[in-house]
């Protein structure tokens, strides 16, 4: 898939980068990334209305160690960005919205998109049960 979820567990709800850094830093590492990408979404080169791009961090989950490693940064178009949080995208009344966009990007059905967004809120459950370490040293290392 082109477009994928990332749900963030609920036990790792704001421990991220920015909670991490000065706002100052965020704005530095968050500008870098939007022009590396040129101003453009990084999954389907498009853009927002209002704001271009927004800078998405990228986790991965060592569901044997709850080690939480950033991975790297990504710029995505407000509608990207919005599957990839699709949790957030429910409460706030874009799931719809969202659904499709993740449909059309990936060029699959709305049945598969719904099919994969079940199957990433049963992994999300499976790690909200866990405690995880944040582990950010890719941002010392650049």
């Amino acid at each position: 898939m082109k477009l994928t979820i990332e749900l963030v567990p609920q036990t790792a709800w704001y421990s991220n980068v920015r909670s991490n850094v000065t706002k100052a830093e965020w704005d530095v590492l968050r500008k870098a990334c939007y022009k590396a990408a040129g101003y453009k979404c990084e999954v389907c080169s498009g853009k927002g209305p209002k704001h271009p791009v927004e800078c998405h961090e990228i986790w991965d989950y060592d569901d044997e160690s709850c080690k939480q490693t950033l991975k790297g940064l990504v710029a995505l178009c407000p509608d990207c960005h919005k599957c990839k949080h699709m949790g957030y995208a429910r409460i706030s009344g874009n799931y719809d919205m969202a659904l499709a966009h993740l449909a059309r990007v990936n060029e699959i059905t709305s049945k598969e998109a719904e099919k994969y967004v079940d199957e990433s809120f049963v992994l999300w459950e499976q790690r909200s049960q866990k405690e995880w370490e944040l582990d950010i040293t890719i941002l010392e290392n650049n």
